[in-house]
């Protein structure tokens, strides 16, 4: 649940810098957020799920 929602908090901190930055317009944002929306409702979700917890644990065992 926490990588669910600093997930959900950075990537919310980056659309909002495309957003500022004229990276990318409102309209193509609404519609990509729709899109994750949708996504994480459909049957990938799971899959999904599964392989950015496997991203983050990979992360968090690498030592500097």
């Amino acid at each position: 649940m926490a990588i669910s929602v600093s997930a959900v908090l950075l990537l919310a901190i980056i659309l909002v810098m495309m957003i500022r930055g004229g990276k990318i317009k409102a309209g193509p944002a609404i519609v990509a957020a729709l899109f994750g929306f949708f996504l994480a409702s459909s049957g990938m979700a799971p899959s999904i799920h599964r392989f950015l917890n496997s991203i983050a644990q990979t992360i968090s065992g690498i030592k500097l």
